[in-house]
């Protein structure tokens, strides 16, 4: 008999978290993601908006763009993403039609959230129910867009201006 280890979400959403961190230290709008298919990462991915000018470089696609390469298959229907912010619509999207199965995110986005903040408290797809779990790692995620946000602010006051370039 093999000992399979299980790991809990707060393992992935930890490897999340430092893709997350990464962001920050790259001075982007610090969210992560990851693809786990069953107990292996496959996909990472942290926002790369600012450096690569790239609307579509949101933290989920690029995680999403790598799992794709790890697999040599654009259908993730075995996998979960984890991501420490509630995804965009586009995000969303891109994860529905790799027909993931779960998502697992930390912190709701009230703006532009397209689960529960925008479009409401379930997803369904081709008959499918989506599985979401909410708030894991949530102090963690909400800890360092607040880090973000207070640096945005700081530079815009030293640079006399109100918003974010």
């Amino acid at each position: 008999m093999q000992n399979k280890t299980i790991y809990p979400h707060e393992f992935f959403m930890d490897a999340a978290l430092e893709e997350a961190k990464a962001a920050l230290s790259e001075q982007e709008v610090p969210i992560g993601a990851v693809v786990v298919q069953g107990e292996l990462i496959i996909g990472r991915g942290h926002n790369q908006v600012e450096q690569t000018k790239d609307p579509t470089a949101h933290a989920e696609i690029l995680a999403i763009r790598q799992a794709g390469l790890t697999l040599g298959d654009w259908r993730l229907s075995e996998c979960r993403i984890y991501v420490t912010v509630e995804p965009c619509i586009m995000c969303l999207g891109a994860i529905l039609l790799t027909r993931m199965g779960e998502i697992i995110y930390a912190l709701r986005e009230p703006k532009t959230g397209a689960i529960r903040s925008k479009i409401g408290a379930s997803v369904i797809w081709a008959g499918e129910k989506l599985l979401i779990t909410e708030g894991v790692r949530r102090s963690e995620a909400l800890f360092l867009l607040q880090t973000f946000f207070a640096q945005v602010r700081d530079n815009n006051i030293r640079r006399g201006t109100e918003v974010w370039p």
